[in-house]
């Protein structure tokens, strides 16, 4: 029995200060907060990531219809010149009004010199499906181009 005792009290010591160890390199430790730096990625957005697509001309006619779940915006815009393609509707991150949707009418323009042509063959449409969890609290919806601007309002 006296063997036991001092047994379980180095057992106990043992395991105490084997937990020190590892409370060193813990969290938990006020010691390690803030004070290892790492390098991070940088946050700025990457070339490949910029939209480089200028805004469409004119909007010309813009519509929005109700459908299942939400509401599908379509836009038809004017370039200057034929040749114009990939366009899109692309949501406006720096709007600060509440209430207002900003969609940018976006379109790449031709890697050619292309004629002007009559104004219904320059025509480019686009469309964008907006959520009923994204139209909440939107009251007016608003589509850019780069000379003008059409909006629908509920």
């Amino acid at each position: 029995m006296t063997m036991k005792k001092p047994l379980l009290a180095a057992l106990a010591a043992i395991t105490l200060l084997t937990g020190c160890a590892s409370v060193r390199e813990s969290r938990v430790n006020p010691f390690n907060w803030f004070q290892r730096s790492e390098p991070e990625k940088d946050l700025a957005p990457e070339l490949a990531d910029l939209d480089r697509r200028g805004l469409v001309d004119q909007v010309v006619s813009m519509k929005v219809d109700a459908v299942p779940g939400g509401a599908l915006v379509t836009a038809i815009g004017l370039p200057p010149t034929q040749g114009y393609w990939d366009a899109e509707l692309v949501t406006d991150e720096n709007t600060d009004q509440a209430g207002v949707l900003v969609l940018q009418f976006r379109a790449e323009q031709p890697t050619f010199v292309s004629p002007q042509g009559a104004p219904v063959s320059r025509e480019v449409s686009a469309g964008l499906f907006v959520s009923d969890q994204t139209l909440e609290g939107i009251r007016q919806i608003i589509v850019l181009g780069a000379q003008n601007q059409r909006s629908s309002r509920r």
